[in-house]
């Protein structure tokens, strides 16, 4: 990879690389620095990297980067005594982004960010594994799950609105 395509991809790639970090840890600073970090570490391998897979090398570092912040913050936690009841809403919304929202905030990490990047950043089941280092069929279900989570949290439109 040269110089020039280096800088290409950061100009193509960073706003969604921001965005699909952003989405999955929802915070600005901590996805600036995931960001920085996948740009980072793709310039100290910029001589062994090629310039036609920099975007899924891109996404597949920054996407590590993410997980191992997140476990490394995350404690771990006995689930045994979660209510499920505080799992479901009960509140009237009109905002459905909202809802939606809050519902893709519940989800697993994983669940999150394999929904996302194939809901709103159109990637391929291919590409996801490629990226997350998960079999197509584990992202097949990771994204089943999570849809299946989402429409019975979300229920009805008529119970939203």
């Amino acid at each position: 990879m040269t110089t020039a395509e280096y800088n290409a991809c950061v100009e193509f790639h960073s706003d969604r690389l921001y965005r699909f970090i952003l989405k999955n840890i929802r915070n600005e600073e901590e996805a600036r620095d995931i960001v920085q970090d996948a740009f980072e570490k793709m310039w100290k391998n910029v001589q062994r990297i090629d310039g036609d897979k920099a975007k899924s090398y891109l996404f597949t570092t920054g996407y590590h980067t993410m997980i191992d912040r997140i476990r490394k913050k995350k404690p771990v936690g006995d689930y045994s005594g979660v209510d499920e009841n505080m799992l479901f809403h009960s509140e009237q919304y009109s905002d459905m982004k909202q809802v939606l929202n809050h519902a893709i905030n519940l989800l697993p990490d994983s669940q999150k960010a394999v929904l996302t990047l194939r809901d709103l950043e159109g990637y391929s089941y291919q590409e996801i594994g490629a990226l997350t280092g998960l079999k197509e069929s584990q992202v097949k279900v990771y994204i089943y799950r999570a849809r299946l989570f989402l429409k019975e949290y979300i229920g009805s439109v008529e119970n939203v609105l």
